[in-house]
């Protein structure tokens, strides 16, 4: 049975290669991003009513929608934006730092020329993060499952990652030490990802960093994260300019995340400052 379904799938790839092979094909996939996240906020001194707005903050930065939008060697991957984003107030900070180094407008990938660029503004400024592609050594596996009305295939693959908490505890501020420490740098450690890609669609994309199989990636999980397609179109009416974006300042990932750092690190001297000033205890208050 499972060769019955290799054939097919072989056979409907090399129709679909043809297609693939025409000079303005193009392709747009929809995927749906979830973590799973707990916060402990027991002992925390938050109003219920607080504690609920915060509970359904967190769940609209750990739940979002992209858009892939791909040609035979090129693709560009981003959020599809909702009204109340907003990057003022708290709730942009922490937006941004849970981030990170990921692309906060278009995400462009290259796989002929192994390179990408992400766009991402920070503390008013735009960049250009140039970097290669990542390759990873993956495994070919022996399950398939279906997505939609598409046969995929397994893969796997292990890389390095900071360590992350899917659970936070909030503590009074009596219960707090005197000084505030600077926050470790979190340790890495090593993740299995596991990847579902499909031969109907013969090009090697997928969302976010992830690419380099012999079909389109439609499903990624690793840890607490999970991102899945949930809706392809190919040679759309509408086509995408899949272009490399080219307004900003040019650093590398690395030069961005140190300066990621060094700016956050200031951000919190900045409000550990203005809180001691205050004579703020920490306590959420409502308005009004």
């Amino acid at each position: 049975m499972k060769n019955y379904f290799l054939n097919i799938a072989f056979t409907l790839s090399l129709f679909l290669g043809l297609t693939v092979q025409a000079q303005d094909f193009q392709g747009k996939a929809t995927y749906q991003t979830k973590t799973k996240f707990t916060m402990d906020l027991a002992g925390s001194g938050i109003p219920a009513d607080r504690i609920k707005m915060i509970e359904e903050r967190m769940k609209s930065q750990l739940e979002k929608t992209y858009e892939l939008s791909f040609d035979k060697t090129a693709s560009i991957y981003k959020e599809e934006q909702k009204l109340d984003q907003t990057g003022g107030g708290p709730g942009g900070g922490m937006r941004m730092m849970m981030m990170g180094g990921g692309a906060t407008g278009n995400y462009y990938k290259n796989t002929q020329t192994k390179t990408s660029t992400k766009e991402n503004e920070f503390s008013g400024k735009n960049f250009l993060v140039k970097d290669s592609l990542v390759t990873y050594d993956w495994k070919m596996e022996q399950e398939t499952k279906m997505i939609g009305q598409n046969m995929c295939f397994k893969a796997t693959t292990i890389v390095e990652m900071p360590e992350t908490k899917s659970t936070f505890n909030f503590r009074r501020p009596e219960d707090r030490k005197e000084e505030e420490k600077e926050p470790e740098e979190p340790k890495i450690e090593l993740v299995v990802v596991t990847a579902w890609y499909t031969l109907d669609i013969p090009v090697n994309h997928g969302p976010g960093e992830y690419w380099g199989l012999p079909g389109l990636i439609l499903e990624i999980s690793y840890g607490e994260t999970n991102i899945m397609c949930t809706k392809i179109v190919i040679n759309p009416k509408e086509k995408t300019d899949i272009s490399e974006p080219s307004k900003g300042k040019v650093v590398t990932q690395k030069e961005y995340d140190a300066i990621l750092k060094e700016k956050m690190s200031e951000m919190r001297e900045r409000f550990q400052n203005e809180r001691q000033k205050s004579g703020s205890d920490g306590h959420f208050r409502s308005r009004g």
